[in-house]
């Protein structure tokens, strides 16, 4: 119980760090500019890492009840195959909701799903890594 407590804490801080990393970053900014008559002046801080830290017990959670029924024979392996099962419902299925909704240039979405696979990968490789197969 304890090594599931600490691996959703750590999911959520690495997810908000991450998610800081890639849409502060000035290519991001740039490249995010098509979404700025709609985007927040401002970020709420605190709301922002207490949603991530819920993602987080949420990723973790969710990892712990499909563990045993992922490919792979090594938590690195069921860590990927779960990372990429949730960037398909994180990651692909919001650039591509994005294309088909707004006017959004080509290399924003393809940013959108590469970071956004990498991300996914970076924390499905954490709770296959921390949390026992």
């Amino acid at each position: 119980m304890m090594r599931f407590v600490i691996t959703a804490v750590l999911t959520g801080l690495l997810f908000g760090i991450l998610d800081g990393l890639i849409n502060a970053n000035p290519l991001a900014v740039k490249l995010m500019s098509c979404f700025k008559p709609i985007a927040r002046e401002k970020i709420n801080v605190l709301a922002g890492i207490i949603i991530d830290l819920c993602y987080g017990f949420a990723i973790s959670g969710l990892f712990l009840f499909l563990k045993d029924i992922l490919s792979g024979h090594t938590g690195l392996m069921k860590g990927i195959v779960y990372g990429a099962g949730i960037w398909f419902f994180r990651g692909l299925m919001n650039a591509v909701s994005s294309w088909m909704m707004y006017h959004v240039p080509g290399r924003t979405l393809l940013y959108m799903l590469l970071t956004g696979l990498a991300e996914m990968m970076a924390l499905g490789i954490l709770n296959g890594i921390i949390i026992p197969s």
